[in-house]
């Protein structure tokens, strides 16, 4: 029996994504570990079919289950949600752009078994000099090994309890937004539930490696809010 159902989704950035599955194959604890492949190219999905084989990882390509286009992360955390209440256990997401330590994994299970009424319980996202980083800025103060917040916690490196899989069905998920850790946060508070921020150690996180045209919110800002308010990229 697995203790968690992790996963990570991918869009290309091949690079980050072979660093991340290498993090989370060098990560303790007992889990099932699977890749949802959101219409990568050629040369990423093939690549992504050899590791599979490497590093023992389920992998489901997303051009094989539907025709919507990328982003498809509200199919991808409907089909998580399904898998782990089948195993009856929490689900954690791990992104593309993320390289966890070796005690990360088994530190969220832990964690949420012995937070009181926990519903989510992330890492602190940290940079290479070991400074906290987006999107943990406003934590940068906090000394607390373990912060109970009503923050919105993202889902660089996060954990969903069972109780919050359970009590919330992700087909309710909007079908006009892209990306759900907001929602899911504000769910998991409305339904009783704490949400946590694990302070110590953390992940490395390496900011929009997976969608490299949001660096432009820093490089030409006025270029960015183009993308995100006329193409309706980005919906949150």
């Amino acid at each position: 029996m697995y203790e968690a159902l992790v996963i990570t989704p991918v869009k290309d950035s091949l690079i980050t994504t072979i660093e991340t599955i290498r993090s989370i194959k060098k990560s303790g604890g007992n889990y099932h570990y699977c890749i949802f492949n959101d219409f990568s190219s050629d040369e990423t999905t093939n690549e992504l079919k050899t590791l599979s084989i490497q590093y023992d990882f389920e992998l489901i390509n997303l051009s094989e289950i539907t025709d919507t286009p990328s982003p498809n992360y509200r199919l991808v955390l409907q089909m998580a949600q399904q898998k782990a209440l089948e195993q009856a256990v929490p689900l954690i997401i791990i992104e593309s752009d993320v390289e966890v330590k070796s005690n990360t994994i088994e530190e969220l299970i832990s964690h949420y078994k012995s937070l009181p009424g926990c519903g989510m319980v992330a890492s602190i996202t940290r940079d290479n000099d070991g400074k906290i980083n987006f999107p943990y800025l406003n934590f940068k103060s906090v000394n607390k090994e373990v912060v109970k917040t009503r923050h919105s916690l993202s889902f660089c490196c996060t954990l969903l309890a069972v109780e919050l899989l359970k009590q919330y069905d992700f087909k309710m998920l909007s079908a006009e937004k892209h990306w759900y850790d907001v929602a899911i946060s504000r769910k998991s508070l409305q339904l009783g539930l704490n949400n946590y921020l694990l302070m110590t150690d953390g992940v490395l996180h390496k900011p929009h490696s997976s969608r490299p045209w949001k660096q432009l919110k820093y490089k030409n800002p006025v270029k960015y809010y183009y993308q995100k308010l006329v193409k309706r990229l980005d919906r949150i």
